[in-house]
This record gives structure tokens, C-alpha cells and sequence, in this order.
């Protein structure tokens, strides 16, 4: 969703005074509602998994005779649907999953020239020429955060008042894309030592990952599952650094400006990078990287083990100077 700013910023630029509206999961309106460039948010609530013909048709009737054009995102035959049956005129996407029926315009996606993802959906909002040609700005994201809600939230958590160095554990995609957490810990504690205070972020599938990062550590606080994805928002912001695997709160703590310094095992920075220029990479490129699998296909990790926690400590030091 972060990435898809690109798009949307893109959209704006070129074309003042459109009236954007994005249709997501329901989950990702607080994330929508902090991008200037959103006129309207309209949820699409349908289960991982689930066809949801009712829901569709509903959410396509509220759309009906108030869109020129709609730019499908996803590749998936589901994704087309709701602008279809909204009949929105002009609709725009990749070849995929037989939707020559649900697109007027269908785009065939070379991956050697639109290698990034964040390429990818900004080519779909320029001219076929230029967008084949791959040579176009790519705009960093820009999240508004809200200074009110972080002060409130700094009360309720009980935060502590020392710089924050955040920390970012999970990685949805799998194992394969996650730091060690004895890493995590180790830093944690050096961090501590030097003066910062530690907030560990994520959903509430990664709280038992945060307790073994906080463990026996003051200043370190477990926010996994303690927080809306807003609230995320302004607490990125609000720290001074954040270390992280590739996941969606990477490219959300780069899009709030907060200096980000990211972890890559099994899936590349070529691919996916932090969309901002206030980030340090750190990437091995073992001969099996890319592998792009949940779980090392050799059992051992080393693209993520061999990243030592003296590293990181290294280049945070480095950073803060």
C-alpha cells in the first residue's frame, strides 16, 4: 500500500485536480487516510481467499457513474472485478489471469524492464510508450503523521522519554526474511547501554517476538498488537532510527523520513527497497540469494545469520553521528 503512493503521487502530478479514490482492504484505511494525495477510501472487505461475490457487487454499485478510470493494481482476475461490474470505462492493468473481459486497456509486464514492484505500479498511470521504456520518476512516499495522537500515545503506553530506536521483527512472507531474534536482543540491550529507549513493533502475531527482544530490558517497550497501523505511523516517525527486516513497516518507517537501517535474507533490496534515500542496506548476496522462499531451502540461514549484530550496532553509531 505504501508503494502504491507512488502511483497515486504520480497520478496527482501529472494530472491536477483528479479526484483519486483507492479501493483496499479494509485493514489499510488508516494508512490511506495519512496520504495527501487520497480524495476518498472505499473498503473492500473480503477474506484472504474468498470469491465474496455479494460484497463486490455492493461496494460496485456505490461506484457506479462516478469514475472515468480505474487502475488495477493486482494481477488477479478478483482484482478486476469491482470496476468492471462498476462500469468504470476505462480500465487499466496487466495481462493476468484471463481478464481480457474485465480490462480495456491490458498491459504486458516485462519484469527485465519494470524490475521493482514500485515500477510497476506507477508505469500503469503513464502512456504505454513511457511506461515500456521504464525510464520515469519514481516518487518517494510521504506519510502524514499526527503529533496530537503521538503525545497521547506516549502517555497511554507509558513510553520513555529517551531517544527511540525502533525495531521490527516480523516479516509476513516467512522465516527466511527474519533477522535472528537473539539478534535483535543483543542490539536491544547495546542500544540501551548507549541511552536509547527500544520500541518493538508489529501485529499481535509478533508479540512473543517482542517479549524475547525486551526481555529483562528497561526502556525497552512490546508494542506487538498494541497499536493501530496509525498509531505505527507516529511512533516510526518519532524514533530516530529503526531496524528492520523487509516487511510493510519497513517501507512505512521510510515514508515517515525515520532513518531506516534494513535487513535482507532471502529477498533482495533490488526488488522491494525502502523508497527513500535516508536508509542503509544490509544485504549479503550469498551465492543461494535471492532464493525468495519462506523457509531456507538449505536449513542454515547464513544470509541472515552472517549479518552480525555488530554490524548493525556499527552503522547506527555511524548514523547517529
Amino acid at each position: 500500500m505504501v508503494m502504491a503512493q507512488s502511483l497515486l503521487m504520480t497520478l496527482k502530478q501529472r494530472r491536477p485536480g483528479c479526484y483519486l479514490a483507492v479501493l483496499a482492504p479494509g485493514w489499510s484505511l488508516p494508512i490511506l487516510e495519512r496520504m495527501a494525495e487520497v480524495d476518498e477510501a472505499v473498503a473492500l472487505d473480503v477474506g484472504h481467499g474468498e470469491f465474496g461475490w455479494r460484497t463486490r457487487r455492493k461496494v460496485a454499485r456505490k461506484l457506479k457513474k462516478r469514475f472515468d478510470r480505474a487502475i488495477v493494481l493486482p494481477r488477479s482476475w478478483k482484482s478486476a472485478l469491482v470496476p468492471f461490474l462498476a462500469r468504470i470505462p476505462e480500465r487499466t492493468g496487466f495481462l493476468g489471469e484471463q481478464r481480457y473481459g474485465l480490462l480495456t486497456e491490458r498491459r504486458t509486464l516485462d519484469k527485465a524492464v519494470l524490475d521493482q514492484t514500485v515500477k510497476r505500479f506507477v508505469s500503469l498511470g503513464l502512456p504505454v510508450e513511457e511506461a515500456a521504456s521504464g525510464e520515469f520518476a519514481i516518487p518517494s512516499p510521504r506519510l502524514r503523521h499526527d503529533p496530537e495522537n503521538l503525545a497521547a500515545l506516549r502517555v497511554r503506553l507509558g513510553l520513555s522519554d529517551r531517544p527511540a530506536i525502533g525495531m521490527m521483527p516480523g516479516a509476513e512472507y516467512g522465516p527466511a526474511k527474519q533477522w535472528p531474534l537473539n539478534y535483535f536482543h543483543d542490539l536491544a540491550a547495546r542500544l540501551v547501554d548507549r541511552g536509547y529507549a527500544i520500541r518493538v513493533l508489529g501485529g499481535p502475531k509478533d508479540a512473543d517476538a517482542g517479549q524475547v527482544i525486551c526481555a529483562s530490558l528497561e526502556h525497552a517497550h512490546n508494542l506487538c498488537g498494541k497499536t493501530r497501523l496509525a498509531d505505527a505511523v507516529d511512533l516510526l516517525a518519532d524514533c530516530q532510527q529503526v531496524v528492520t527486516n523487509d516487511s510493510g513497516l519497513m517501507h512505512v518507517a521510510a515514508a515517515v523520513g525515520t532513518r531506516v537501517q534494513a535487513i535482507y535474507g532471502s529477498s533482495t533490496p533490488a526488488y522491494t527497497p525502502p523508497l527513500t534515500d535516508n536508509a542503509r542496506i544490509h544485504y549479503l548476496g550469498l551465492d543461494c540469494s535471492p532464493c525468495f522462499q519462506r523457509t531456507c531451502p538449505l536449513g542454515h540461514t547464513n544470509c541472515l545469520k552472517q549479518i552480525g549484530v555488530e554490524r548493525l550496532d556499527k552503522a547506527i553509531f555511524t548514523d547517529s553521528a
